[in-house]
């Protein structure tokens, strides 16, 4: 008997949002939560804008020990995890602790506790070898991005499969579809998965710009990325978490757990291309998709909605444009699209999951969020991009994209199993 992977939790930590709740309110109004950096002096940098999560630790519940301790992006997967357990129902006391995994995405890791305490043992970098007298204990857990991992087992006392998935923009989209495959596979009943990303630091700020990757519409922060837009001038930094429990379906049944949706397909590919660049067929992209659609056994018809990539930068919108045209074919106009870092920012390893718990949603609440921004459409970018107003459709499953650096393209098809549409 064939095995299926299925989300059965949600936790949400974003821009202009905290929880779940807030989340879907965000989305399905249109807002944006971009904003002037507040977190650091970010005035000597050529992009100076980005989403930051209002996130208190102790009011979310952690201890003051693990606020001392953990890097942003642990408490991050702490907090959301939290959410998405509650939300499953499941009780960890009565389950099998072998049978339950991690599966966490990340680009940049602890970065931003890297920098801080290179800064303070350094005297800000005016002494050539640091003052050992000042390391904190938990450096080696700060180098080590696993330890992500690790904090989100111990959550749950998972002693099943535990994996950092490090694969840059696409890791959000890349541990779910690990997570879902294990499940298939049989080497776990439920897997604790998604992204968490706390990159806001100086050194990542300065790698964007150095990349001429990010906005630097810096008077404008709420309207800077503008995916699809002629206007469009780079992506927006950002933070955020979104932690959702897989599942293998009978053992959600047994439960009577209430089901988001499927993972029915998942598909990723590399364009062995160039480091940053891409090319503007999206054959890869178009490959990743066509796989994810077979694994699924749905023709491009049976998609009712496509979660772009939606960076904002130039090459990005037309490499995804020219993919979905690839794989669907004249289907491809008649599906709306549209694109959440419009209103949350780009949280690198963090993104794909938080989009993919935005799918979730849009398919139980029959409604699609719009591309916020979007006021002069670039005419090469000509699909329905679902312009700055939510759309009510029914939506049977839903297409999620994720492209990164280093030539990463991955698909993943969202479906709402037959039982549970409404």
């Amino acid at each position: 008997m064939s095995r299926q992977a299925v989300i059965t939790g949600l936790g949400v930590l974003s821009p202009g949002a905290i929880g779940v709740k807030e989340y879907w309110e965000l989305l399905s109004e249109g807002r944006t939560a971009t904003r002037t950096i507040t977190h650091f002096d970010a005035s000597p940098y050529r992009s100076r804008i980005a989403g930051e999560v209002d996130f208190d630790p102790i009011a979310s519940g952690l201890t003051a020990h693990q606020v001392s301790t953990l890097d942003r992006a642990a408490q991050f997967a702490i907090v959301a995890g939290q959410e998405a357990l509650a939300d499953s129902g499941l009780d960890f006391n009565r389950t099998d602790p072998t049978r339950v995994g991690v599966a966490l995405g990340c680009a940049v890791g602890c970065t931003t506790s890297i920098e801080r305490e290179y800064v303070r043992t350094s005297d800000s970098g005016r002494l050539w070898e640091i003052d050992q007298d000042l390391i904190v204990k938990q450096l080696f857990d700060y180098v080590n991005p696993s330890s992500l991992a690790a904090e989100l087992a111990r959550l749950v006392g998972a002693e099943g499969p535990s994996t950092l998935v490090s694969t840059g923009c696409t890791s959000g989209i890349d541990s779910i579809g690990y997570a879902a495959q294990l499940i298939e596979e049989g080497s776990a009943d439920i897997m604790i998965s998604g992204g968490t990303e706390a990159p806001l630091s100086p050194v990542t700020v300065v790698c964007f710009d150095v990349l001429r990757a990010s906005s630097n519409r810096n008077d404008d922060p709420a309207h800077a990325c503008r995916p699809f837009d002629r206007t469009r001038d780079g992506l927006v930094l950002a933070e955020g978490c979104a932690i959702l429990v897989v599942e293998e379906l009978e053992h959600a049944r047994a439960r009577g757990a209430h089901i988001y949706g499927e993972v029915a397909g998942y598909a990723s590919r590399a364009n062995a291309f160039h480091m940053t660049g891409l090319e503007p067929e999206g054959k890869e992209m178009s490959e990743a998709i066509d796989v994810a659609l077979r694994m699924a056994r749905i023709e491009p018809t049976g998609i009712g909605y496509i979660n772009a990539h939606g960076s904002g930068t130039k090459q990005n919108d037309l490499h995804e444009t020219g993919a979905f045209k690839r794989s669907l074919g004249e289907h491809a106009y008649k599906i709306p699209v549209s694109g959440f870092k419009s209103m949350i920012g780009h949280s690198l390893g963090a993104i794909g999951s938080l989009e993919i718990a935005g799918c979730l949603l849009a398919l139980q609440e029959g409604l699609i969020p719009p591309t916020a921004n979007l006021h002069e459409p670039d005419p090469l970018c000509d699909l329905d991009y679902t312009p700055n107003v939510a759309r009510e459709a029914k939506i049977d499953a839903a297409l999620t994209v994720g492209s990164g650096f280093g030539g990463f393209q991955s698909a993943m098809i969202l479906r709402q199993l037959d039982d549970e549409v409404k």
